[in-house]
């Protein structure tokens, strides 16, 4: 699956620019109308390490309203939580009705880092894939939107990321030596990923690869697909799309919310 798409695929920043505004008054008016009819929404950012998932997430979240979604940042699990069912920190983590709950990072680092880097038994993350499809599919039928990303950028093109990381004297610190040994291990990931794929896509769970070598691009396809998902789940309930050009206020308000999220790419 991964080795067909596309890594070449880009948009200019002058495009994505014009189109931001839109994409993100759109996204904003799904948010209140999912919030208004009681509809919750996850999305589920994975990928390679250096492709872009807290930016975007950055730039998708910008111009909706903080009380309406909540991001949660996933890391390796702790003492206290593997004393529990392994989901039990992700049913904590669920939306509220008509909430919209982003993951950087989720469940899936169990089929992905914890398999790779030998946190989690071959019995574990086998198990993890039934455990996950059972997961995803009971939030469905309790009428959860759920879209899964992945992020896909090339093992070169990640080792310049990090080297470009490396060289910024106020970033290099993003950058580790755990970093670098995953990267090393890019081959076996892409092999994980494709398995994770195989054994977790769903009707109810669809996964979108997103070809990030661009970051416009992958945040226009990002946006595109949260908002097709909401537009879908909503459904005669979806507002109407906005139409005419906006004022200069709000124009100037977005495109300072894209230059703060480009910062922190």
């Amino acid at each position: 699956m991964l080795d067909k798409i596309d890594l070449l695929r880009k948009l200019s920043h002058e495009t994505y620019d014009k189109l931001l505004p839109g994409l993100q008054r759109r996204l904003y008016d799904l948010e209140k109308a999912c919030w208004d009819h009681k509809i919750s929404s996850i999305f589920v950012f994975e990928g390679w390490d250096g492709a872009g998932k807290g930016s975007s997430i950055s730039s998708v979240t910008a111009r909706l309203d903080p009380r309406g979604f909540k991001v949660h940042a996933i890391h390796p699990e702790h003492t206290m939580v593997s004393t529990r069912p392994w989901l039990w920190r992700f049913w904590q983590r669920m939306p509220n009705y008509g909430e919209m709950a982003i993951f950087d990072g989720s469940w899936y680092g169990r089929v992905l880092i914890e398999r790779l880097e030998g946190m989690s038994s071959e019995k574990e993350w086998r198990q993890a894939y039934k455990d996950i499809v059972e997961f995803e599919r009971l939030m469905a039928d309790d009428g959860v939107a759920i879209v899964k990303f992945w992020l896909h950028i090339s093992k070169k093109e990640q080792k310049k990321r990090y080297k470009e990381i490396e060289d910024n004297p106020l970033e290099s610190w993003r950058v580790t030596h755990a970093d670098w040994e995953r990267h090393k291990k890019y081959d076996e990931y892409f092999v994980a990923a494709e398995e994770m794929f195989e054994q977790t896509e769903t009707e109810s769970g669809p996964w979108t690869v997103v070809e990030a070598t661009s970051k416009w691009y992958a945040r226009r396809k990002i946006f595109e697909t949260m908002i097709a998902a909401l537009e879908h789940r909503l459904g005669s309930l979806a507002p109407p799309v906005r139409k005419g050009k906006s004022k200069d206020k709000d124009d100037a308000e977005l495109r300072e919310a894209m230059a703060a999220a480009e910062q922190s790419e």
